[in-house]
């Protein structure tokens, strides 16, 4: 459906998007809809990127991001359907999902009461436990509702900063001190940092929104990572696939211009007369919108001032960097069945480090969904975090072993949410880092971009005009960072941009 051969040969538009991901294809939307005239320029068969989708045997499989966040009315992400003009999508709301940890089940409840119930009947209710929780609600409230008024970071300038005071309020000013707090930070304060079930759940949910472990989790994005399911998580029929369907047809629809299959290897020039050289052509653009990884616009771009700036970026970041491994399985509806919550979270031991099946993430599509699975048939997607260097210089055999190996251990774990899991799958195919670099064009197999700590995010991220007047940086390397909702509310930002820049041409 998205994918095209058209050729494409010196076309001319106001503004060329090179990635086709969440946040590209986003920002696209915005400013076609805003009337410029735009092209998406994506390298991969379809649009997607990290929240794409790949299809086998009659299963449609999300490759990474599972559910969308904040789309719910007054959310970023309904900020954005409006901004686009899409009048609906159809999506499930999700009531929560199941935390497994090694010695209790806890429920994270959508419905706030019922949250707040669970986690001080099951992780503690002592003062220092409410005092805890009542300092992340406070963080995630103001924050939440800064993010949806459109939060500029990092300050570039006294427009920004005026911005950002609207945008936070002065109720929520004394929270900026927490800046300088990561999540171990507010576990000490109030001597929680030894709870092993409190910071196995916490260290769970900032490992899959931050990609940091809570003594370099930030605590302001640990908060909001936190809080996600406060924002309303939904899934879509036939999961990522059906979404970007929506969104694929609206774009078209308002006249923007899709090329799938299109890899960028050079943008040259400069505002208002940016030339972009693909394998289907060159692309003339008075301005270009890299939403692809730093490393890659550091290589496309390597003739602009934009690749000297961002190498700083770069060295700081390059040990930040992580890869997922994903199982994706097509199974019989009887082995997903007798749990009410689609979604799961497992933690097999307190005492061993995160990622590598230690901890997983269950993603099951709906009953009846035949969009993501044949009838009486579910998708099943169970993906963990892995280190890049374990799977760099391996041989095809030893690559092999290790892929087999990593399969089995998450399909394994996943059986203490379904029993059966496997058992009988008609569909059974392990994804690794290799496999982003090389359907998803992830330099050396890296997603989610970096993981968040201190040093390299809020006023210390990459901003979204390091290139200059013309050429715009969006999607999980900039700010906020990492998930389907940072990359909307960077495309607004990116958006907003664009609109009050002056560049030559029309």
């Amino acid at each position: 459906m998205f994918r095209t051969h058209v050729q494409i040969s010196d076309t001319r538009f106001d503004v060329a998007v090179v990635g086709g991901g969440m946040a590209g294809l986003a920002t696209a939307l915005r400013v076609q809809a805003r009337g410029l005239s735009t092209v998406v320029l994506e390298a991969h068969g379809h649009v997607g990127g990290c929240a794409g989708y790949y299809r086998k045997q009659g299963f449609s499989f999300d490759v990474g991001a599972t559910t969308l966040v904040d789309f719910a009315p007054g959310g970023v992400g309904a900020e954005f359907l409006d901004s686009a003009g899409i009048l609906s999508v159809d999506v499930r709301e999700l009531p929560g999902y199941l935390a497994h940890l090694p010695d209790r089940e806890v429920v994270l409840h959508r419905d706030q009461a019922a949250w707040h119930a669970e986690r001080l009947r099951l992780l503690g209710d002592t003062e220092r436990h409410r005092h805890f929780w009542a300092l992340l609600d406070r963080l995630a409230e103001n924050f939440w509702r800064a993010s949806q008024s459109g939060v500029r970071l990092p300050v570039r300038s006294p427009a920004d900063a005026l911005h950002d005071l609207r945008a936070i309020g002065f109720v929520g000013v004394p929270l900026v001190r927490y800046l300088a707090w990561t999540l171990g930070d507010a576990l000490r304060r109030y001597g929680l940092r030894g709870d092993a079930p409190l910071v196995g759940l916490l260290s769970m949910l900032v490992e899959d929104t931050v990609h940091a472990n809570v003594d370099d989790a930030p605590l302001i994005n640990a908060a909001l990572g936190v809080s996600i399911r406060r924002a309303g998580l939904s899934r879509h029929t036939g999961g990522m696939r059906g979404f970007w369907r929506v969104l694929v047809a609206r774009y078209r629809e308002i006249g923007g211009l899709l090329r799938a299959g299109c890899e960028v290897s050079r943008v040259d020039g400069g505002p208002g007369e940016y030339r972009i050289t693909t394998r289907l052509g060159a692309v003339g653009a008075r301005r270009v919108i890299c939403a692809v990884p730093t490393a890659t616009t550091t290589r496309i771009c390597a003739g602009l001032p934009v690749a000297r700036r961002l190498r700083s970026f770069l060295e700081r970041d390059a040990h930040a960097l992580g890869g997922a491994c994903v199982v994706f399985l097509g199974v019989p509806e009887a082995e997903v069945a007798g749990q009410e919550l689609t979604h799961h979270q497992l933690l097999r031991a307190y005492d061993r480090p995160l990622g590598d099946g230690n901890n997983m993430f269950v993603s099951v599509s709906d009953s009846g969904d035949t969009a993501s699975a044949p009838a009486g048939h579910r998708a099943v997607m169970i993906s963990t975090h892995t280190d890049l260097a374990d799977w760099a210089g391996l041989d095809g055999t030893e690559y092999e072993v290790r892929k087999k190996e990593i399969g089995e251990v998450l399909i394994g774990h996943a059986r203490r949410a379904y029993p059966n899991l496997g058992d009988r799958a008609v569909f059974a195919q392990t994804g690794t880092p290799r496999s982003y670099e090389r359907f998803g064009f992830r330099p050396g197999g890296a997603v989610g971009g970096p993981r968040q700590h201190l040093r390299n995010t809020n006023q210390h991220a990459v901003p979204h005009d390091l290139g200059g007047p013309g050429l715009w940086l969006v999607g999980d390397s900039t700010w906020p960072g990492l998930g389907t909702v940072a990359c909307v509310l960077g495309s607004r930002i990116v958006a907003d941009g664009i609109r009050r820049e002056r560049v030559p041409g029309r």
